[in-house]
């Protein structure tokens, strides 16, 4: 309770070190919102959303169920960060058979795109704002179709009763949070969107108030049309004219997606990346998301140190963020959509290589510089790396249900808005600007370059841990970009190496290294740490990581959950 209330005093009142706006900014840090529960949790990234989760529980549905229920409602109480406009990871636990499965919802590039998509006249990759704004960074949406799958094959209750606190609060209204007024103030773009503009502002341009009750009837009428016709009616029919003419007719950056590309989308079940740390066995999503392999190397690297029993001490951030650059630099060199570069996946987790890596540490001095390694496999790979841009605004919500069922689910639209392009209620994505905007490097294609039906390389790490015995210990995950990896990765050391509970291990000040600079998170006690840091020889940058972290944890008797202060979220227990 001491370390929970400094946190909290720090966090308030630590001069801010450098002045810095994150894709999705920090409205302040609000209290830390933890709770138990005897059958099951909810963590979810804003009340309403959480509430429908445990609605569904209630009425004797599954953590499947509650998880449809809360991605719909997140859609219009929380526009920014994800909807059936964007795409999605899902693990999924049975309690009864133990299986694992990960479900793929990530966007796809239409049929018409190529390597060229983000070149300018000259050849030259487009500023990244110049790329984002408009139809041309629009993927084909996979929410919904993936929470379709997921139902099909795990759902409890009937599919259209999932749809029904989404459609109540669209047509009733619900009353704006002070973070996304200040998020809809601060955004220079969405504006520009006669529909967002229309739906989002007041005639004299500013924002929808906090507390102001806003309602969405084009969205319910969405959500009717899907709750009675399955998400058929979102990829064929007036909902699929409705995207292809926003995507295809704006007057900047028109992008080319048709019908077919709607319509020929396909979610995929994929096998779920599994390794140890300690006596722990850590899960997470595999290629074309980065996250559970970069997570796990990371985890990997760091189960050769003592870390010591201080989280906030110079040496154990040291060698955390030793080990992400390491994995980070893997990560951009051999990471893509697998079903289009070959990914030596198998040997980028071999415990000798991963050993080897960590060879490459000194425990009291900062690499100097970090190349990608040649693990097992690398041999046949004849693909270059190139960093892509990616950006903060997405939601993560994990449920345990009475069952022992699990979901760990991380989603997004990619940037703050998206696309700022608004169809029938619901906000397009972007997520084709996290491909890289360079389709050649060294003398070979890039591996993460806009191709044809493609799915670009993500950063979400919905993430199970099992504890030595093969129970479910915790479900966790969380935004932040490129960052979501640093961010599991602390959460996950300071529950597993550390003991902490999971409220603390969330709270615990964020940092690390996604293979440039070590960030530390400005207004907390961590940037103390700073001087001795660079005097080890990192480059050292304090700014605003503002995380989501959403995690359910394995208590005596239930379940405790805990939602991320740096935003809105709730944990509720039942």
């Amino acid at each position: 309770m001491y370390f929970r209330v400094m946190l909290i005093f720090l966090f308030a009142t630590m001069a801010r070190a450098e002045s810095y706006v994150a894709p999705e900014p920090s409205t302040g840090l609000a209290k830390l919102a933890h709770a138990q529960g005897k059958h099951g949790m909810v963590a979810a990234a804003n009340p309403y959303a959480a509430r429908a989760a445990m609605t569904m529980l209630q009425k004797g549905g599954n953590a499947v169920d509650a998880a449809i229920a809360a991605q719909m409602v997140l859609n219009l109480v929380e526009p920014q960060s994800s909807g059936i406009g964007g795409g999605a990871f899902l693990l999924y636990y049975s309690g009864e058979t133990g299986n694992i499965v990960a479900f793929d919802g990530r966007e796809t590039a239409p049929a018409a795109d190529n390597p060229s998509l983000f070149l300018d006249s000259k050849g030259a990759p487009l500023k990244f704002y110049d790329a984002v704004i408009g139809g041309k960074s629009v993927g084909v949406p996979g929410t919904l179709r993936m929470l379709e799958a997921a139902h099909k094959k795990y759902g409890r209750l009937p599919w259209a009763a999932l749809f029904m606190p989404a459609i109540d609060l669209c047509e009733k209204g619900f009353r704006v949070s002070p973070r996304l007024h200040m998020l809809l103030e601060k955004d220079k773009f969405l504006r520009l969107d006669a529909k967002a503009n229309a739906y989002f502002y007041r005639q004299d341009g500013k924002a929808k108030k906090a507390g102001e009750i806003l309602k969405n009837p084009d969205l319910a009428r969405v959500f009717r049309g899907i709750a009675e016709n399955g998400a058929d009616a979102f990829y064929r029919g007036s909902i699929a004219d409705d995207i292809v003419n926003a995507v295809r007719n704006r007057k900047k950056n028109p992008g080319y997606m048709t019908l077919s590309d709607l319509e020929g989308y396909r979610a995929m079940e994929r096998r779920p990346l599994c390794g140890n740390y300690r006596n722990y066995k850590i899960c997470g999503i595999p290629p074309p998301s980065s996250g559970g392999e970069t997570v796990l190397q990371i985890m990997g690297i760091i189960s050769n140190f003592d870390l010591g029993e201080k989280p906030e001490s110079a040496e154990s951030v040291h060698i955390v963020s030793e080990a992400e650059r390491l994995a980070f630099a893997d990560r951009d060199r051999y990471l893509a959509d697998p079903d289009f570069s070959p990914i030596p996946l198998s040997g980028l987790l071999d415990p000798a290589y991963v050993k080897s890596r960590a060879m490459l540490i000194d425990r009291h001095a900062a690499m100097e510089r970090v190349m990608p390694g040649n693990p097992p496999g690398s041999e046949t790979v004849k693909t270059s790396g190139a960093r892509a841009m990616e950006f903060h605004s997405t939601s993560h919500l994990s449920i345990v249900d009475r069952d022992g069922n699990a979901v760990s689910m991380t989603t997004s639209i990619e940037d703050g808005f998206g696309s700022r392009v608004m169809v029938d209620g619901f906000l397009l994505n972007n997520e084709l600007t996290d491909f890289s905007f360079l389709p050649e490097k060294d003398g070979m294609p890039v591996a993460n370059r806009v191709e044809a039906g493609k799915r670009p390389r993500s950063s979400m790490s919905p993430t199970f841990v099992f504890d030595e015995k093969g129970r479910l210990y915790a479900v966790l995950g969380s935004p932040g970009g490129p960052f979501i990896i640093d961010i599991v990765a602390k959460t996950l050391v300071a529950l597993l190496y550390w003991h902490m509970s999971m409220a603390d291990s969330i709270a615990l000040p964020n940092f690390g290294s996604i293979g440039g600079p070590l960030l530390l998170e400005s207004d907390t006690p961590v940037v103390l740490l700073q001087p001795a840091l660079e005097r080890m020889g990192h480059p050292v940058m304090t700014r605003e990581l503002n995380s989501g972290v959403h995690g359910i944890e394995s208590m005596s008797v239930g379940w405790e959950g805990a939602a991320d202060p740096r935003r809105e979220g709730i944990a509720i227990g039942y």
